[in-house]
């Protein structure tokens, strides 16, 4: 970057980094809700007297509105809007929790659990679309990297506050309090998020920045959209959607796993008690989260502001992450549970550096106006395939008596998503716009 840019940078004024501030505490709320079940959960068993089965059940309830309505939604950001769209979002969010509060048996956990799917399903896309609105290409990485690297937050401080309020109080309290919560959130949202060109309008966006994220290829809000149905069957035939889709699955199969698994193998590997186990996780996690930010935002930009080539700096954190991922199959031959967290950090942080140069990618080859539905498609593919991940891993483990052969898969498929990524993804420039005759 020269220094006339790096000038333009410092005086075009900071606006859009309070929005990325407002999309990561949105995703904090949000992952909070997903992982305050699993910390309630045992005294829910008792309450009801619910099976392992029954409580499994209510789990997966929340994945089966949220996966589904990954291709309707991304469709729908992309028709009315992000600003909108989240705002009802985060209303359901509240709606969900407090249902769950006040549950009575097995009937309103199972419809909180749907509501609250129905209700974070936007949140992915919706992310990835308003940093193609608010940040220029040259900054997207580090956005990104607030973005998601929040959600991962959401492991180090949500479980232990969780467990608290379960512990001191009553498992209601857990839900009563994410309630209230995803209430301060919509009122957040509701007051400070705006799209570019209604900041400009408001005054709260200077002319200054405005131009300097049009210049540096920020969406455009106002861009023609394809109809629903034309746009998305315009992608699905497009060689880039599927190399970025299935690459970002890899990483969410491996997630998937770590998230689930993760105190399962502490306990059958070494024996390792809940309470201990749960501090030992926020281990890989933190470290998950300090190489996101430090690594995976920051690098990712300058290499693409150093060498002007973005599909070369994207592919080269891709790659390298990834295979610094693969370090989680070294942890199913450790000897110790200090060896085993090393190796599971070292792969936990080579997984989250990942993410800001893979996601995005959206809103950069995304046709102009269609980056919500591609963010859909492209979640919807990596949550589908991430479903299997706790299934297969578990099978693995029940055949084979260890962990072993399912950190093996796991790597297996980082592999694939490599190929994905470079060789299936191809150079990083964005796709044509449907033809005119597939627009309604």
């Amino acid at each position: 970057m020269t220094t006339a840019e790096k000038t333009k940078t410092r005086t075009a004024g900071r606006t859009r980094w309070t929005i990325a501030g407002v999309l990561g505490v949105g995703s904090f709320v949000n992952y909070v809700d997903r992982v305050n079940l699993s910390i309630a959960g045992p005294e829910m068993m008792r309450e009801f007297h619910l099976s392992a089965a029954q409580l499994g059940v209510v789990a997966s309830a929340f994945l089966w509105t949220y996966a589904v309505l990954q291709l309707p939604i991304g469709a729908i950001l992309d028709r009315i809007g992000v600003r909108w769209v989240n705002r009802a979002a985060a209303a359901l969010w509240a709606i969900a929790s407090f249902l769950t509060a006040s549950a009575g048996g097995l009937g309103l956990l199972l419809v909180s659990r749907l509501v609250l799917g129905f209700g974070e399903a936007p949140t992915i896309p919706a992310g990835w679309k308003a940093i193609g609105q608010w940040f220029p290409r040259s900054e997207r990485g580090r956005a990104t990297a607030v973005f998601d690297g929040c959600a991962k937050i959401s492991n180090v401080l949500g479980i232990p506050v969780m467990a608290f309020l379960v512990t001191v109080f009553s498992w209601h309290a857990a839900f009563v309090f994410t309630g209230i919560l995803s209430l301060g959130y919509l009122l957040v949202w509701w007051l400070l998020y705006l799209t570019p060109k209604q900041a400009l309008e408001r005054g709260r966006l200077s002319p200054e920045e405005f131009a300097y994220l049009r210049e540096g290829g920020a969406d455009d809000e106002d861009a023609p959209r394809p109809s629903s149905l034309a746009g998305l069957g315009h992608l699905l035939r497009r060689r880039k959607t599927w190399g970025l889709a299935l690459g970002y699955a890899s990483y969410t199969y491996a997630y998937y796993v770590l998230l689930t698994w993760l105190p399962g193998y502490l306990e059958k590997q070494f024996g390792v008690k809940l309470l201990a186990g749960g501090f030992y996780t926020m281990i890989p996690w933190l470290v998950a989260v300090l190489a996101q930010f430090l690594v995976g935002g920051i690098v990712l930009d300058r290499l693409i502001a150093r060498s002007g080539d973005e599909t070369k700096a994207r592919r080269i954190v891709l790659v390298v992450s990834m295979l610094v991922s693969l370090s989680v199959a070294g942890a199913a031959y450790a000897g110790s549970v200090a060896v085993a967290l090393v190796f599971l950090s070292i792969g936990a942080a080579g997984l989250a550096v990942s993410v800001p140069a893979g996601s995005s990618i959206v809103a950069v080859i995304a046709p102009e106006g269609c980056s919500g539905t591609l963010g859909g498609l492209v979640n919807f593919v990596a949550n589908m395939i991430g479903i299997a991940a706790p299934i297969v891993t578990g099978a693995v483990v029940d055949v084979t008596g260890s962990f072993a052969g399912a950190f093996l898969v796991t790597g297996v498929v980082l592999l694939a998503g490599i190929f994905c990524y470079t060789v299936v993804l191809g150079k990083l420039d964005r796709m044509p716009a449907a033809p005119r005759k597939e627009t309604a």
